[in-house]
């Protein structure tokens, strides 16, 4: 009988020496998508379809989080970058909080949205992080580094609201 080999150790992302060519705050960002990747996918692993669009206890749904995480993240950066919101983004954002797709194509969209926002983020990883940027249509004020930082952060609370739900499902299952 041969001897099952030892996993190692769960490493952290930003432990693990990657996205070494990014700038410090523009590297943290990248780190809090590949973490929010890794817990998601480990804390939704098990869920049906069914469940990720239930609300138990009156909590917001997985799917609600995760539609979220995807679609504010492309908001966010659009901020960072100086720009206001499309009408698609605005459509984009209505609909967050509807949908029947499936957890692995709400999964696919968080991981697309992670992708393209990683390009987005290396760019803006160089700018002056002090220079200003005008958020909705108020402009309230913030800067670049303002809004990368909001983006990682915004980001991990949401995907603590997932963890926080998914358990919840599986405890009521009993």
């Amino acid at each position: 009988m041969s001897t099952p080999p030892v996993q190692a150790p769960y490493v952290e992302p930003w432990l693990r020496g990657t996205h070494a060519n990014v700038p410090a705050v523009g590297r943290a960002v990248l780190h809090a998508f590949d973490l929010a990747l890794d817990d998601l996918t480990k804390w939704s692993d098990g869920l049906t379809d069914a469940e990720v669009h239930t609300h138990p206890m009156g909590l917001p749904s997985v799917a609600f989080h995760l539609r979220h995480i995807a679609r504010s993240t492309d908001r966010l950066l659009s901020y960072a970058e100086g720009n206001q919101l499309t009408a698609e983004q605005l459509t984009a954002l209505k609909a967050e909080q509807t949908g029947d797709e499936s957890l692995a194509a709400l999964l696919a969209e968080v991981e697309s949205s992670f992708s393209t926002a990683g390009e987005r983020v290396r760019v803006l990883a160089t700018a002056n992080f002090d220079t200003f940027r005008g958020v909705g249509r108020k402009q309230l004020p913030t800067s670049i580094g303002g809004a990368l930082i909001h983006v990682a952060d915004h980001t991990q609370r949401h995907v603590g609201q997932v963890v926080t739900t998914a358990k919840v499902l599986k405890a009521l299952r009993g």
